[in-house]
């Protein structure tokens, strides 16, 4: 059996949180905005400050670190959480770490008073969208260009909402409270 879990970073784990966004960036480059290049050369201060301006969270498995999700503020409502940049190490995929990310996340949301949850999804991307669907996200017809660092122009994602609070014009998520 292993020992995993999803926690909550501190400033203080910016470097714990800088290794694995740089491997993120890494792995997977098409799935993020930033580069590891832009990304690398960044100081100190910077990590500080990311870590300051939206909640990170680090799944861990076995006393390393597996994945990481970030929960911004959608649009300036500070009542719409956002999730930012969802990513499982390869080793890890199909092991229930993303499932365990997004629960984190939506509990970590509801915490701070979030009444609803935005996921931006790449909408041809059908098992991301699947996978979404599954945890309760909808879909919504809000839409935007796919805004990766070297994504080929085009492409889109879709807005899909989680609702985190009683709201009478969406479905009840009966995960949480």
């Amino acid at each position: 059996m292993s020992d995993s879990g999803v926690r909550v970073l501190s400033e203080a784990d910016w470097q714990a949180y800088r290794d694995l966004r740089l491997e993120a960036l890494r792995e997977s480059p098409d799935s993020f905005a930033a580069s590891y290049d832009e990304e690398s050369q960044h100081d100190e201060q910077f990590w500080r400050e990311r870590m300051r301006g939206a909640r990170r969270l680090m799944a861990e498995r076995n006393g390393e670190a597996v994945g990481l999700v970030g929960l911004g503020i959608h649009d300036q409502d500070p009542e719409i959480g956002e999730i930012l940049g969802l990513w499982v190490a390869p080793e890890a995929r199909r092991s229930r770490v993303a499932w365990d990310l997004l629960w984190a996340v939506a509990k970590q949301a509801y915490a701070d008073g979030r009444r609803q949850l935005y996921f931006w999804v790449g909408s041809d991307n059908g098992p991301a969208v699947a996978f979404a669907s599954t945890f309760g996200f909808r879909p919504t017809s809000e839409r935007r260009l796919v805004p990766a660092a070297s994504e080929v122009d085009g492409s889109d994602e879709v807005a899909m909402v989680l609702p985190l609070s009683a709201d009478p014009t969406s479905v009840f998520n009966p995960r949480l409270p």
